[in-house]
């Protein structure tokens, strides 16, 4: 069993989210995976600190974190802030739904991340922030193997 971990802490600028994007992918290729694996990744990623700086912090200042490890050919990707929170994290995973519909938001960025990962866990509590947790299997070959 091979283990490889990463964190990342960054202001919530909603500049960083492409940084988050590319230092998350580029941890992820040491997995050797596939273009559209990779894509997936980065989509996932995106949505996840979008959704920490636009609702989490509503644009003010805060910290977005970005944890990652690698065990075998399985990638976990945290990203957590410490923002508002989300009243009601059922709600808010539900397609379609926003709660910033003048920003023209879609509304569909948990879905977005559970179906581009394997598994998504949603943790969050009013006034201390959210946590996303988010799980996905490469279908890489060791080399080592």
């Amino acid at each position: 069993m091979i283990e490889n971990n990463m964190r990342l802490e960054m202001p919530s600028k909603s500049q960083n989210e492409a940084f988050a994007r590319v230092v998350v992918a580029s941890f992820a290729s040491q997995l050797d995976p596939t273009i559209e694996e990779l894509a997936d990744i980065k989509t996932a990623v995106s949505e996840a600190v979008t959704n920490a700086i636009i609702h989490g912090y509503e644009n003010a200042k805060g910290i977005v974190i970005i944890e990652c490890s690698i065990e075998d050919n399985k990638i976990k990707i945290i990203v957590q802030d410490h923002g508002k929170g989300i009243k009601d994290v059922e709600r808010a995973m539900e397609p379609l739904y926003t709660s910033k519909p003048e920003l023209e938001r879609s509304g569909m960025g948990f879905t977005v991340m559970e179906t581009f990962m394997d598994n998504l866990k949603v943790f969050s509590e009013e006034g201390k922030g959210t946590k996303i947790i988010m799980t996905k299997e490469l279908n890489t070959v060791s080399i080592e193997e």
